[in-house]
């Protein structure tokens, strides 16, 4: 099945899908809209235009597993984005994952606004590996 996955931010949120054997999960891009409406209703676009049948959301925890304000403030936007979308809308632990991000980056020499501009679909493709071995094993 497709999946898509988000990884919701104030400012960027960056999406990535995985094909359909749910074998390769690969960035799509990032959206820049801060109102939570209008990112719904992009997201929902994007998931239609990619046939995607979940969707896929980062969850901030504290590093000792704990939910503070951001946690919250993803869940009601995951309720948002179910409504709009129709899809189901699972949420993924997403510790460490721009930490991860970064560190590919790294790896590939990526600086400055080049870097800030796929960062975080490379967190959600991240992301959504991580949902996808979680959900084989």
């Amino acid at each position: 099945m497709v999946i898509l996955a988000v990884d919701y931010g104030d400012v960027r949120t960056g999406l990535a899908v995985c094909d359909p054997l749910e074998m390769l999960a690969s960035p799509v891009g990032v959206l820049r809209q801060t109102n939570a409406e209008q990112l719904c209703a992009e997201i929902a676009e994007i998931a239609a235009e990619r046939k995607a049948e979940r969707i896929v959301l980062g969850l901030p925890k504290n590093m000792d597993g704990t939910e503070g304000f951001r946690a919250e403030s993803c869940r009601a936007f995951a309720d948002l984005l179910a409504k709009k979308t129709g899809l189901s809308v699972e949420l993924q632990d997403e510790r460490l994952t721009t930490v991860s991000a970064h560190r590919a980056l790294n790896m590939t020499d990526t600086r400055g606004k080049k870097r800030k501009a796929v960062v975080d679909a490379v967190s959600a493709v991240i992301i959504l590996e991580d949902y996808l071995r979680r959900t084989k094993n």
